[in-house]
């Protein structure tokens, strides 16, 4: 567990899909403390889950919200709420298509954008058409966590595309993407916490302005 600010936690864990040595092959998830609620973003247990299980065990609160920022990403959330459930309100929260990724439905909380989550969380819509993505605004730590949308690579925060460039996905992206990120701008961040690539814990906002301006990045795991 890397301790990025007070109250604020980092892990990687083996991506389950792509092979080590490539970009993605390590994929970082999030833990805050937000008054009484406990924040787990993106979990993934790595091989040993000792050290992640001890430091939650250690820092649970009244509550447990296990927030996901894309469906892909719900991983290991069932299990971490099977483990913390008698402990403490635990809920799981993410985009409804997150409900088929999980055989016990019974704590998930489909998220509806722009309402206000456990620990003042609030989760944005992007894409245009819509992508099943919600970047995820911590106010308690002036933190933005990405999912896929925005990664970190060689120093600088690149919007991430599945597709090879040419020019109509240039286009695409600066007409059409871009756009629905830039209100992002809007909001009270300083760190930008992307689950592929290194986090930005200071200028965060100037960094995602000039991703925001750049021709789009692509990589395939």
């Amino acid at each position: 567990m890397q301790n990025l600010t007070e109250g604020l936690w980092r892990w990687t864990a083996r991506h389950p899909d792509w092979h080590p040595g490539e970009f993605g092959a390590e994929v970082a998830c999030f833990a805050a403390q937000a008054g009484d609620t406990t924040l787990l973003i993106d979990p993934l247990l790595p091989s040993d889950p000792e050290p992640v299980l001890q430091a939650v065990d250690a820092t649970l609160a009244d509550r447990l919200a296990i927030l996901i920022t894309i469906p892909y990403h719900v991983r290991s959330s069932e299990e971490l709420w099977r483990r913390y459930r008698n402990q403490a309100d635990t809920s799981i929260h993410g985009h409804p298509a997150c409900a088929k990724r999980l055989s016990d439905r019974s704590g998930f909380r489909p998220i509806e954008t722009d309402q206000e989550l456990p620990g003042g969380v609030t989760a944005h819509r992007i894409g245009k058409p819509r992508r099943h993505e919600t970047p995820l605004h911590l106010p308690s730590h002036r933190a933005l966590v990405f999912g896929d949308a925005v990664a970190e690579w060689e120093g600088r925060l690149r919007v991430w595309t599945a597709d090879r460039v040419d020019a109509k996905v240039e286009r695409f992206y600066r007409e059409r993407f871009n756009p629905t990120l830039e209100p992002l701008l809007d909001l009270d961040f300083d760190a930008v916490l992307p689950t592929h690539g290194e986090p930005v814990p200071n200028g965060g906002k100037r960094a995602l302005g000039e991703a925001l301006k750049a021709k789009p990045w692509y990589h395939h795991g």
